[in-house]
């Protein structure tokens, strides 16, 4: 190899050194080199009206990523986009972005945990996002963000929403700023959504001549319901079965999820509920079988009440979800509950965790809200026979029917109060109406009356049906009896004073005729007709009073809150627990507002359950097969039979199964047969033995059928 010499190495240096110097001779100094032409003012405007009038945030954010990279934009412009765009990428790309969030909620996930609290009305504090200039081309952009990220902090926290004067503001500056948006960008359909134009549903399912009404409308429901669900599962759910929300708010998707989840079998969902269900259980708080976070009860059971329940539908031989639901009721007995001055069992707070009680006199309250933190127990208690679960609901519950009876604090006797001081069993507190206990601005309002009465109305009718005690039915039967007695005297032009007993009538309807429907299709007793008249859902009074035009008019409402603003059920909506509560917490403030779903009828007319899925679910049937090109009406149901009306819109047969739930055991005739002409299809003997049993079927296309199962002796008997 040969060696350079240092003489050597300097010439070939100079050699190589001389070009660069002509080359420098002839352009001059190198700051002298050309610049790029600067971006005009019209152009880098065009660019950003491109990005505003996308209805695509990745495409905004694209188009607003290169502008900023791009040499030739102005410095003014490049620093405002400086402090947007990180916001902005956090809207479009939260999956790039993944933060674990170990708060006592847990509901700051990847798509909305940037929407926090610094978002205020303008003179409540500093600005957030940080301002542009008002006569930047980029300030429309800032309206854009800023105007929703106002309206969705209310569309979120019950605080702010139950506050009309807070609402209103928050509200307000929202719309004034999206009108400019919409101003710079009439194309983008979404910001008109936010200001009352709706939007048309990007797929229909049209009605098929000759077909009933009912069915119709339950088919395009639950197809919708379908691609919802479908569409949240495909967009958002991450590996670990988190959905964007948060821990804390997508273990409540299911609640919506529910028609399809109890309704039908869909592998899709149920495997999606399954990761997330199982994935809550790895997260470290979780470690006891409940959150380890010193939480309130809504906030406390939402880990293992949302997870827990659902797979009790979708797995309910599994001793994994039975074995959790279980530690429940021993996480009641050991350390949620005590004997309080009365005698009675009671929880001591309403904040607790997995392994002690908030010590805070001014939450020391057992509420109508805590069935939901032993839920997964309670159906567990439903489905077996075992005795120290007869005792601990049973003394809890007993708790529950003496605060009824009594009066305290201005309550009137008869009626059920949201709240029971723990140790003294008073009602309320003292200095605060019985109805009122906590302050409206605050999160613990949740518990203040009515509240979630409808829980524990459904817990004392699922002790009746446990224990066979009348007792549990009192809180019922003297609400009946206040509701009725308001109803027949009520002038509607009256205001009764709060706190009386006119003044509480007035509101049972929402939850009271709850349990008393579930209470009619459970034993058959029609003494309480008057107040289901009355108040009854559309599917119970179809069934209790042959109304048709009840449930039609149910099916229409859900039907036709589907048929606008697809993207407020999916791309733009920020919190998991809210995905169906754009029209009801934000829209509904607009006059001639779209409907709010119900997908509640589609759980009821699917299933048979006249009332709530959650608490004592009365589901009398779950149909094998997919949710697709179906409707399903349960038409009759007792414990010795079970009719439907079945539609099937394909166009060939479909090979599907019944698992019919809540029959006696006994022997059954099974037939399917169509409803015109009444010609039988399929026909066979079914034994029913345990919880629950299984027929299956070809369902033709296209024609309305009736499927009977009827019990055939009074014991069950070889042939």
């Amino acid at each position: 190899m040969t060696r350079l010499t240092p003489q050597t190495t300097r010439l070939l240096l100079r050699q190589a050194l001389i070009p660069l110097v002509m080359v420098g001779m002839m352009l001059g100094p190198l700051g002298a080199l050309p610049a790029a032409p600067a971006m005009s003012n019209a152009e880098a405007a065009e660019r950003i009206r491109q990005a505003g009038g996308s209805e695509s945030e990745a495409e905004r954010y694209r188009i607003l990523a290169e502008l900023q990279a791009d040499p030739a934009l102005s410095q003014e412009l490049r620093s405002e986009l400086e402090r947007l765009l990180p916001l902005i990428d956090l809207w479009a790309n939260g999956k790039r972005h993944v933060v674990e969030d170990h708060s006592r909620a847990a509901e700051n996930g990847y798509l909305c945990r940037f929407i926090d609290s610094r978002v205020k009305p303008e003179g409540q504090g500093k600005l957030y996002p940080a301002a542009v200039s008002a006569e930047s081309p980029l300030y429309p952009i800032w309206c854009l963000y800023r105007g929703r990220m106002l309206i969705w902090r209310v569309i979120q926290s019950g605080p702010l929403l139950r506050v009309a004067e807070t609402r209103d503001a928050y509200y307000g500056e929202g719309r004034r700023l999206l009108e400019q948006a919409r101003v710079a960008y009439p194309e983008n359909r979404v910001i008109g959504m936010y200001l009352g134009e709706p939007i048309p549903w990007p797929k229909a399912y049209p009605p098929v001549e000759g077909l009933p009404k009912w069915a119709n409308l339950q088919r395009e429901g639950l197809e919708k319901l379908a691609d919802l669900i479908h569409w949240w599962i495909d967009e958002r759910q991450l590996p670990d079965g988190q959905f964007g929300g948060g821990w804390g708010d997508d273990v409540e998707m299911w609640r919506w999820w529910a028609p399809l989840i109890m309704g039908f079998d869909d592998p899709k969902i149920a495997a999606a509920q399954a990761l997330l269900s199982n994935g809550i259980f790895q997260q470290p708080h979780m470690q006891s079988g409940f959150t380890a976070r010193m939480t309130d009860v809504e906030h406390a059971n939402e880990d293992t009440t949302d997870t827990i329940t659902p797979m009790m539908h979708l797995a309910p031989d599994d001793p994994l979800w039975t074995g959790r639901a279980r530690r429940l009721a021993e996480l009641m007995a050991e350390v949620w509950t005590g004997t309080n001055a009365h005698g009675f069992r009671q929880f001591k707070s309403i904040y607790f965790n997995a392994s002690e009680v908030a010590d805070r006199p001014d939450r020391a309250f057992d509420t109508v809200y805590h069935p939901s933190a032993v839920q997964p127990a309670l159906l567990l208690w439903q489905r077996t026979d075992e005795p120290w679960l007869d005792q601990l609901f049973g003394d809890w519950l007993r708790l529950w029917v003496d605060a009824v009876a009594r009066s305290g604090n201005g309550k009137p006797a008869g009626v059920l109060p949201s709240a029971v001081r723990w140790p003294d069993g008073a009602i309320g507190l003292p200095d605060r109406p019985w109805w009122e206990p906590f302050p409206a601005g605050h999160n613990d309002a949740l518990y203040n009356w009515p509240g979630a009465t409808r829980l524990m109305t459904s817990a004392l009718l699922l002790a009746y049906h446990k224990l066979g005690d009348e007792a549990y039915l009192q809180p019922m039967q003297s609400m009946v009896r206040i509701r009725l007695d308001s109803l027949r005297q009520a002038d509607g032009n009256s205001s009764p004073e709060p706190g009386t007993e006119a003044w509480a009538a007035r509101r049972m309807g929402g939850f009271l005729s709850d349990a008393v429907g579930k209470y009619r299709f459970l034993t058959g007793d029609d003494r309480y007709d008057d107040i289901l008249e009355k108040d009854a859902s559309g599917y119970a009074r179809f069934r209790l009073f042959q109304d048709e035009a009840a449930l039609l008019r149910a099916l229409e409402r859900n039907a036709a809150a589907f048929r606008s603003n697809w993207e407020a059920y999916t791309a733009e909506m920020r919190w998991t627990d809210r995905v169906l509560n754009f029209t009801g917490n934000y829209l509904r403030y607009f006059p001639n507002a779209p409907q709010s779903p119900n997908v509640g009828v589609l759980y009821a007319a699917a299933t048979g359950d006249p009332g709530n899925p959650t608490e004592f679910p009365l589901n009398r049937v779950r149909w094998r097969t997919p949710p697709r090109a179906i409707a399903a009406l349960v038409t009759a149901g007792d414990p010795h039979r079970f009719e439907a009306k079945l539609v099937h819109f394909g166009d060939q047969p479909r090979q599907m199964g019944a698992e019919l739930f809540l029959l006696k055991p006994g022997r059954y005739r099974f037939v399917l047969l169509e409803e015109a002409g009444g010609a039988v299809l399929s026909e066979s003997k079914l034994v029913v033995e345990g919880p629950s049993a299984e027929v299956s079927f070809d369902l033709p296309p296209k024609r309305v059928c009736l499927l009977r199962c009827v019990r055939m002796d009074a014991q069950l008997r070889d042939d």
